[in-house]
């Protein structure tokens, strides 16, 4: 993952839209396979594996704000 510097409203906005296109690019196909599927189990894993990447993601912009 590359270190992105945000220093406005505006930045923050471009890398949470950017983000957020990536998570639903990687997590986001799994779960709507699973969907057609209807396949409860992997629906729940895929379902988890989106949740998981949703928080780490918060996550990493909270870990931003923190000073060492």
């Amino acid at each position: 993952m590359d270190t992105v510097e945000i220093s406005s409203r505006s930045d923050f906005a471009q890398w949470a839209i950017e983000r957020a296109r990536e998570i639903v690019m990687n997590e986001g196909a799994a779960l709507a396979l699973a969907s057609r599927d209807m396949n409860e189990e992997a629906l729940a894993t895929s379902g988890t594996a989106l949740g998981q990447a949703i928080a780490d993601a918060m996550l990493e912009v909270f870990d931003g704000l923190i000073e060492d």
